[in-house]
């Protein structure tokens, strides 16, 4: 795989020059030719071992990347706490819920791939993933809009109350359709960004950014949506708490993704057969050019160059022009997921596990505390007693999720220390354990303060979803980049990778799998038992499936 960081660090190709350079003395000043053929092929390892990596990246870009979590799970966070009751104000009929919780998913299980595999070959002046980072973040904001504020606007616009009904549930759906997409379409990119542009240690600790802001947005998230903004300034002033969240969330957001993409500089891919004719690509290995790119506000970068790995281990006529714009057609695409290897596959698959475990639990949880924990009653009059008690329930609920979120973000943390004495295997392996034991006592033992107690292991499991998994394929990505490297190096047949836009999207597209089987088959499962306590009980039997496949199936790169 080509490494667009090289093109940024001066030092690194300074470094190439000297690999260059003296082998070529040795050539031509030596009595014997074989022995400067040894000299160049000994520095030439060297050299690739030393240089093959990006450079280090300060904390303080690290913490830059991680920002699009914290935005993102920021307006998450208000989804949850406000997309139900926007949808209950416009008169959303009930038979129309699955269709606003399902189609989104379906939509980003279908294309995610898709968007993965075309910002592999992307070849904007601004990088691979940053574009498609910034259209998604537009389509979040434009989401938020509609479901936040459609209501209103159509209120404005017409004064009939049966074409006011139409348009406004039709806005809604719409606008949660659209931010449901978008959000989770951008975690693709956003992980793919950080693998192109890092070192492998880089990509764990970057990964570990990405859980702990993660958390913190949500904990933010979820701590403005309990606060009663119809009673301060701020909310008579912008009218209503619809349009209150959707300040704080666009500022938010966008602050957020600005920061983001000003972060750490991506390298665009480059047509190499405008700069090397083939049949002079190994007399003449590095030819440069003038031309400056400039990729964002923070750095300028020189990428007139020609990939010294390429040219050095080449010397065979490729035309990478013609890989990198190759047609993305759904056929490449299939091809490359059902090519993938088994240990790719059986990742999604406990992937799959993970999260629709997780959202069994999630997704019903604050119904759960309502009629299970506080022994409410939903479909009561709403000046009932035991719908008031419900209301509390509901809101306790909220409550335990800011605690999650909160305790996500510290585990996340305490994950950097874990890694070194148990291993990826181990945090995995905890991770839903810890999740299945807890929401196993939930269902078994509802009470209160237990309850929200044993949320703190839903931080354990969510943190482990964010990390892990994506640790394992930058794993698996580093085993095979030095497989090819020791493979060009012994003249041994070119292999063409999957590009990680691919690896990371056939990885997220398993959240919207969960999302499927949770959304289609939990509500059918609630209404089969009579209660809502089945959801947590079958939550807690698939983490604990989950552990068994982790320690079986997984394979972990020593």
């Amino acid at each position: 795989m080509s490494n667009p960081a090289w093109s940024t660090d001066p030092r690194t190709r300074r470094s190439w020059w000297a690999c260059w350079m003296v082998p070529h003395s040795v050539v031509m000043g030596g009595n014997s030719g074989q022995t400067g053929i040894h000299t160049y092929k000994s520095l030439t390892e060297e050299c690739l071992s030393d240089s093959v990596d990006p450079p280090k990246r300060p904390t303080g870009r690290l913490v830059m990347h991680s920002m699009a979590m914290f935005g993102r799970e920021f307006c998450y966070a208000v989804e949850a706490a406000y997309v139900t009751p926007v949808l209950l104000s416009v008169g959303l009929p009930k038979s129309l819920y699955s269709v606003v919780w399902l189609l989104s998913p379906i939509l980003g299980f279908l294309l995610q791939p898709v968007v993965g595999l075309v910002s592999d070959h992307c070849q904007s002046r601004w990088g691979r993933r940053r574009p498609y980072i910034l259209t998604l973040a537009v389509m979040m904001l434009f989401g938020m809009a509609l479901y936040l504020n459609g209501d209103t606007v159509i209120a404005a616009l017409t004064a009939d109350p049966r074409k006011k009904l139409i348009w406004a549930i039709s806005i809604t759906m719409m606008g949660v359709v659209l931010f449901d997409f978008a959000a989770d379409f951008i975690d693709g990119p956003i992980k793919a960004y950080l693998f192109d542009v890092c070192s492998h240690q880089d990509k764990e600790r970057g990964l570990h950014y990405h859980a702990l802001f993660t958390g913190f947005g949500g904990a933010l998230g979820y701590l403005l949506g309990a606060i009663d903004w119809a009673h301060l300034e701020l909310g008579r002033v912008l009218g209503t708490e619809f349009q209150v969240m959707f300040f704080f969330s666009a500022l938010v957001l966008t602050l957020c993704i600005i920061i983001h993409l000003c972060s750490i500089p991506e390298a665009p891919i480059r047509d190499i057969a405008k700069d090397i004719p083939p049949q002079k690509a190994p007399q003449n290995p590095l030819l440069s050019s003038d031309k400056i790119f400039e990729y964002g506000s923070i750095e300028k970068v020189k990428n007139g160059y020609v990939n010294p790995e390429l040219a050095m281990l080449g010397g065979k006529n490729k035309n990478l022009a013609e890989k990198a714009q190759r047609a993305m057609t759904m056929k490449s695409l299939l091809k490359a997921l059902v090519s993938m290897p088994s240990h790719y596959r059986c990742l999604c698959i406990s992937h799959l596990i993970g999260w629709t475990a997780f959202l069994s639990n999630m997704l019903f949880f604050t119904d759960f505390m309502g009629q299970i924990v506080y022994g409410g009653d939903p479909y009561s009059a709403h000046n009932s007693t035991e719908f008031l008690i419900y209301q509390r329930g509901v809101e306790v609920g909220c409550w335990s999720l800011c605690i999650n979120s909160v305790f996500s973000s510290l585990y996340s943390y305490v994950q950097k220390t874990l890694v070194s004495y148990v291993g990826l295997k181990g945090l995995y392996f905890i991770g839903y354990l810890l999740f299945g034991l807890g929401t196993g006592f939930i269902g078994l033992f509802p009470n209160v303060y237990s309850t929200m107690v044993l949320c703190s292991l839903f931080g354990v499991m969510s943190s482990t979803l964010y990390t892990v998994p994506f640790n394992l394929i930058a794993e698996y990505h580093r085993e095979e980049e030095e497989e090819q490297r020791r493979q060009a190096l012994s003249g041994g047949p070119d292999s063409c990778g999957r590009g990680k836009g691919v690896d990371c999207a056939a990885l997220t597209s398993m959240v919207q799998l969960a999302q499927i089987l949770v959304g289609g088959g939990l509500g059918l499962l609630v209404n089969t038992a009579g209660s809502v306590i089945v959801v947590v009980i079958t939550a807690s039997a698939v983490a604990l499936i989950g552990c068994c496949f982790v320690a079986l199936f997984v394979r972990y790169v020593d």
